[in-house]
């Protein structure tokens, strides 16, 4: 696994944080829902291509 990915997850963890943060602070409490789901949906993309790349990994190594 690459470490870029583990920062990029990280990154928008923090971001997703302090937008959430800043929205709920400000009464917008739906945004700030919105938005944590949506980051919550980029970072479930980003793990399901890593998966895809390690299944065929394992298929590719015993021959399926």
């Amino acid at each position: 696994m690459e470490i870029d990915l583990l920062f990029k997850i990280a990154a928008i963890g923090i971001l997703v944080a302090v937008l959430n943060q800043v929205l709920s602070r400000a009464g917008r409490d739906e945004q700030a829902m919105m938005t944590t789901l949506t980051g919550v949906v980029i970072v479930l993309m980003m793990v399901v291509k890593q998966i895809s790349v390690l299944f065929d990994t394992v298929r590719t190594t015993f021959g399926l």
